[in-house]
């Protein structure tokens, strides 16, 4: 179809499309269609556009096989093989806690990282280490939301008695213990009394610790080298080292009491490996796990998904920098305001919203290759662990249960 704007001949021409005769014009204009012959076009684009209802009667009928105007009553059978890859490179172990015979104090100790394949390729490679969950600990009280609060109000104030719950009731593998109370914003506590919060801790369960700080550079270097002078050989792993940090200084202590450190850097994995290099130079890579920003449900998941997958398959095709297992801070779905915020009834309960913002999130980023994950609320951490139990099982499904998903009626 040959479509153009046409002018008086006193005016200027500026047509759209193809100059076209007076001739043409006038049997476009009476028969609505012309047939050209012998035709030659030379363009440098060219467009051809379709009315609605023209690629019917321009594309060629679809003829079913068998009596003419049947219609299919079953699908074609065929086999279906998986594309199997080989990646150049794996993603570090890095191994958290220490028992008694290691130099620590830990009933048990867990080993993340490892892969292959990324998140779940099990036709590929097997799931070397199950990702794991730790449940967050607070030294002094901090405001929680309402589905939160229901769980640990009565131990809130007692982070030994809150820990012992989390493992106990709420299935966590490890215990973060946040030291936010060394916040020069909030009780400015010394490293020192921060220490004998550890140390009850440890008294009061078995499982590896993630040794949090406060936030401030200056008050969590202090923190992390009191911590690491007094518990010396534990393997926890120190949550967090940032660029704004003294890296260097952070580095040399950790690696000198045999713990592990969480390199955390915001969404840009420039940065990832800018403070990987830096720690490599007093730290290997074993000690090393990746914290590259966790933004919740709602808040950037997908950035935060492509972010940390990009990492994963980066450090399989042979990126060094980037080969290291990650970590989650799943619990930033709270500051989501719609995970604890009062809505309308479609919105509601907030008591299963919230914990469903959560889990969500979690999951999502499962399948971005996160290897631990910290978390608050517990039917969130079940429904996860018993998500990863069930991809981590080896079980082999039976294709009958879903091929015939797709019906066609005859």
């Amino acid at each position: 179809m040959i479509t153009t704007t046409h002018h008086d001949t006193d005016k200027k021409k500026d047509t759209e499309g193809l100059q076209l005769s007076s001739d043409i014009l006038a049997a476009l204009a009476k028969f609505q269609q012309i047939e050209l012959e012998d035709f030659h076009l030379d363009a440098k684009e060219l467009e051809i556009l379709f009315t609605p209802g023209m690629a019917a009667q321009i594309l060629p009928k679809l003829k079913l096989p068998g009596v003419a105007g049947s219609k299919p009553s079953s699908l074609l059978s065929t086999t279906f093989m998986p594309p199997i890859e080989t990646y150049p490179n794996k993603i570090s172990t890095v191994k958290l806690g220490a028992t008694k015979s290691e130099g620590g104090t830990r009933g048990k100790t867990f080993t993340i990282g490892g892969e292959l394949s990324p998140a779940f390729y099990t036709f590929e490679n097997v799931i070397p280490h199950k990702p794991i969950v730790t449940l967050d600990v607070f030294d002094m009280e901090v405001p929680l939301s309402k589905a939160v609060k229901m769980h640990v109000k009565d131990v809130v104030g007692d982070p030994a008695a809150w820990a012992k719950l989390a493992v106990e009731k709420f299935g966590a593998d490890m215990v973060t213990m946040h030291l936010i109370s060394v916040d020069p914003l909030l009780k400015d506590a010394s490293p020192k009394e921060a220490c004998k919060t550890v140390e009850k801790v440890l008294q009061a369960v078995d499982v590896p610790l993630i040794i949090g700080g406060c936030g401030d550079p200056v008050k969590d270097t202090a923190l992390f080298e009191e911590v690491c002078t007094q518990f010396s050989g534990e393997r926890f792993l120190m949550s967090s080292v940032t660029l704004d940090m003294d890296v260097e200084k952070c580095a040399k202590f950790i690696k000198k009491a045999g713990n592990a450190v969480l390199a955390f850097t915001p969404m840009d994995l420039n940065f990832a490996r800018e403070l990987n290099r830096r720690l490599y130079d007093h730290l290997a890579r074993e000690d090393i796990v990746m914290d590259l920003t966790t933004a919740a449900l709602g808040y950037g998941l997908d950035y935060a998904f492509t972010n940390m997958e990009r990492a994963r398959i980066g450090g399989l095709m042979g990126d060094q920098e980037l080969a290291h297992p990650m970590s989650s801070g799943t619990t930033n779905a709270w500051a989501a305001r719609e995970a604890w915020l009062k809505m309308s009834a479609d919105w509601e309960p907030r008591e299963l919203r919230g914990p469903l913002w959560e889990v969500t999130t979690a999951l999502t980023l499962l399948l971005a290759g996160v290897d631990l994950f910290m978390m608050m609320h517990p039917a969130a951490v079940k429904t996860l662990k018993d998500v990863t139990n069930y991809l981590t099982s080896g079980k082999k499904v039976d294709p009958a249960n879903f091929a015939d998903w797709v019906k066609v009626r005859a």
